[in-house]
């Protein structure tokens, strides 16, 4: 409704003003998706959002300023998804903002980022639909008036697709997604288990060098093992159990940048190793086409340089036979995807749902003023479907989103901490 000085303009100027307003709309519209979603971050305070107490915890962008712009989506932000809880993170976890606390966050979200260009198109179609079917079905104004269509043509119809296209669709795209989720989760749930797996028997590898160093005994032999351990050299004890730590270290963190992109870790890797080993181990592996398995091998070595009975070291060695295991089923992994066809189906079965959906849910908000509430309404229903697809895609490749230096850092503290104990002709 246009006044101008109490009265009522004529309805030519009304209909001016209508059609500014709209074009206004539309602008500001695709304006403020291109900015909510887009992968540039909009928001100075994003880059500088302080992190909780425990950084574990923290999942969100770089809280250092200086932090490239590559690190706050993509493949730069997954580095900051590497969480390990203790129970502090597990109540907070379990907290009743959660809700709020998520909600708050979503316009920082690194998977919202990530379908930007995705949801944004979905948008733009849902954009011109509207102002189409508008410009050529008439239009209502401020004040509830009808008005005639502004394109008045035998060519310029409404346009539009009845909803039961996607509502017969919905229950495939359905199953689609929770078998492309599922996979992904059963792919990240595997890594996570192979290095459970590590961790375990790390610590159990190590345990039993400890406890059966300097015994000759066969295991359920009735050998006194004290009369055998007289002859242990405590220094000699001392090296040869660090050499078995330090080589069980070095495999963990040699398959750890095994698993990890070169531009990530690999001066960091070298690094450790020349602080922890001799030049001469270190530039072994390092120097190595395998690294994991000339680590492993090393590992042999040191065990079979053990004084105990040839049996002990067998049930030793049982232990390098399961991180051959792990590394394989991690290389398996790495290397073999989810299907490409049926991801690429997904995507594109999702990407034309998305696409075409706005011409379906013009006619069911006929209550709102001019449709207009179709435009917020595919926005959210493509952000939340691009999302759960991203999601999946993300998880599918797990290694660079598993706290794996964590986990290095974890095992070579324990092992250390194991071989320093003291074991059999020792304890007295």
């Amino acid at each position: 409704l246009a006044l101008y000085g109490g009265q009522i303009l004529p309805s030519f100027h009304s209909t001016m003003i209508f059609r500014f307003t709209a074009a206004a709309f539309v602008l500001a519209a695709t304006t403020s998706t291109c900015a909510a979603f887009s992968t540039t971050l909009s928001n100075p305070h994003a880059a500088t959002k302080q992190p909780s107490i425990s950084s574990s915890l923290y999942m969100g962008p770089p809280s250092d300023p200086s932090a490239p712009i590559s690190d706050l989506f993509g493949e730069g932000s997954r580095k900051y998804r590497r969480t390990v809880y203790t129970h502090n993170e597990w109540v907070k976890h379990r907290s009743s903002d959660r809700f709020v606390n998520n909600i708050s966050t979503l316009i920082y979200s690194g998977i919202y980022k990530n379908v930007g260009k995705e949801v944004f198109a979905t948008t733009s179609v849902a954009v011109f639909v509207w102002a189409w079917n508008v410009l050529v079905g008439g239009y209502e104004d401020f004040s509830g008036v009808m008005h005639d269509p502004l394109i008045a043509s035998k060519w310029a119809t409404e346009i539009g697709l009845p909803l039961t296209i996607f509502t017969t669709l919905s229950p495939s795209l359905g199953l689609l997604l929770v078998f492309r989720t599922n996979a992904s989760y059963n792919r990240w749930d595997e890594a996570r288990k192979f290095w459970g797996l590590n961790i375990n028997h790390t610590r159990d590898l190590n345990r039993m060098a400890t406890a059966w160093y300097g015994n000759d005994s066969s295991p359920g032999s009735a050998s006194a093992p004290k009369q055998i351990a007289k002859a242990i050299d405590p220094e000699e004890r001392e090296y040869l159990l660090g050499q078995v730590s330090l080589f069980t270290w070095a495999f963990v963190r040699s398959m750890k940048r095994h698993l990890s992109p070169p531009d990530e870790d690999e001066e960091d890797y070298i690094a450790e190793l020349k602080s922890r080993l001799s030049p001469e181990q270190a530039d072994a592996i390092i120097s190595a086409t395998h690294r994991p398995n000339r680590a492993l091998f090393d590992l042999s070595v040191a065990i079979e340089k053990l004084p105990m009975h040839f049996m002990r070291k067998n049930e030793i060695n049982k232990n390098l036979s399961i991180f051959e295991d792990t590394l394989g089923g991690s290389e398996r992994l790495l290397s073999s995807p989810v299907p490409l066809f049926y991801s690429r189906h997904t995507a594109r079965f999702i990407s034309i749902w998305l696409l075409f959906l706005p011409f379906a849910l013009y006619g069911q908000f006929g209550d709102s003023w001019n449709h207009i509430m179709m435009i917020p309404a595919s926005l959210l229903i493509s952000v939340f479907l691009f999302g759960i697809e991203e999601l999946a895609t993300q998880l599918e490749e797990p290694f660079t989103i598993l706290p794996m230096q964590g986990f290095c850092d974890k095992i070579g503290a324990n092992c250390d901490e194991i071989v320093g104990w003291r074991g059999q002709g020792l304890d007295e």
